[in-house]
């Protein structure tokens, strides 16, 4: 992959070394919640065709990231790696949009016969105008970057990830809870048969204190009822200290209700995005095994990965490095199914 091509540093040569696509479908997570997120960290205009990343290095060997305008090349450079196949990636000059300093992502591979990467010597010229060289985000630590990293992980090796989750187990109602993780409440239940009342209800009879009406306030259903959750711990990532497969797990604050209040707000935050949609690329849906799809949606502090025919994940910045499974119950197949109808999916 390490192909010279002419670059606009100094009409020096860029040797490939990887690329990734910037569209409304598929862009680096690292770089924000959303596509126009992404493309403002950057400092370009969120164009609805997006843009092709092109990762390398200078003569010099100084890290630089081109953004080219032709994202059908760049894929097809994708899908030939991919496919362990040589591709000769050579953006033509007139699609060359920018060349920036650094990169946005690591790359664990490097150019032979030049000096090891490093960011670009600032310009004398240019007199503190440059922008500051792109660096992929600390993996030491935690935050909103390191978060989406870790859900487009699980996306990317979700039967790992969910063959660590027993569902009788993990979905348990917790103590005060509803078979949906919602509160129980007084004067929740089944509803009473008909015909009966306070006055036929068991000992209401001559002499026996009347049995009083349900409050409506404590019967009224949920804006936002939740799915199922494992209320006791996640898994942790590995930005959290354990790898994947290690499955190990560590308690987080609960709500009196068992259910972390992270995924409450998330889960109603997702359940808004139906009625208000997002900015694009902040629902995003790609393929998966049989008739399902992979969904993968961002908020203020949560990111969401989930089968549509399966259940979900969540991150949380306020949890680092667990990874809160949340069980399919009543409400989370038509929260996934609402989010898939509005979700951006690659051409």
């Amino acid at each position: 992959m390490a192909a010279p091509i002419d670059t606009v540093a100094d009409d020096d040569a860029l040797y490939v070394l990887t690329a990734v696509l910037l569209t409304p479908a598929q862009f680096p997570s690292v770089l924000g919640d959303d596509y126009p997120a992404a493309c403002a960290a950057l400092a370009l205009e969120p164009y609805s065709e997006g843009y092709g990343l092109v990762l390398g290095q200078d003569g010099s060997g100084a890290r630089w990231t081109v953004v080219v305008e032709d994202v059908s090349l760049v894929a097809v450079a994708i899908a030939a790696w991919d496919c362990g196949m040589d591709y000769d990636l050579s953006p033509d000059d007139r699609s060359v949009v920018c060349a920036l300093p650094g990169w946005p992502l690591p790359v664990a591979v490097a150019a032979p016969g030049v000096a090891a990467p490093h960011d670009p010597l600032p310009d004398p010229e240019a007199e503190g105008t440059e922008p500051a060289p792109l660096t992929p985000p600390d993996t030491e630590s935690w935050g909103p970057a390191q978060r989406r990293m870790g859900a487009d992980e699980i996306a990317h090796q979700w039967t790992a990830w969910r063959e660590q989750i027993d569902d009788e187990t993990a979905f348990a109602d917790p103590p005060g809870t509803d078979s949906t993780g919602g509160e129980a409440t007084p004067g929740s239940g089944p509803e009473p048969a008909s015909g009966s009342g306070p006055e036929s209800a068991p000992g209401a009879g001559p002499g026996s204190e009347p049995v009083p009406e349900p409050d409506p306030r404590l019967d009224a259903p949920d804006p936002h009822p939740e799915a199922e959750v494992q209320g006791e711990g996640g898994i942790e990532t590995e930005a959290g200290g354990d790898q994947a497969d290690d499955a190990a797990v560590s308690p987080v604050t609960d709500s009196p209700s068992g259910v972390h209040p992270g995924i409450r707000r998330a889960l109603a935050q997702a359940h808004d995005y139906i009625d208000a949609p997002p900015p694009p690329g902040r629902v995003r849906s790609s393929f998966a095994t049989g008739e399902a799809r992979m969904l993968r949606a961002d908020g203020p502090g949560w990111s969401l990965v989930a089968r549509t025919d399966d259940i979900a994940f969540i991150l949380l910045d306020e949890e680092p490095g667990e990874v809160l499974p949340v069980g399919r119950g009543s409400e989370l197949p038509g929260l996934l199914k609402g989010l898939d109808a509005l979700a951006v999916r690659p051409a």
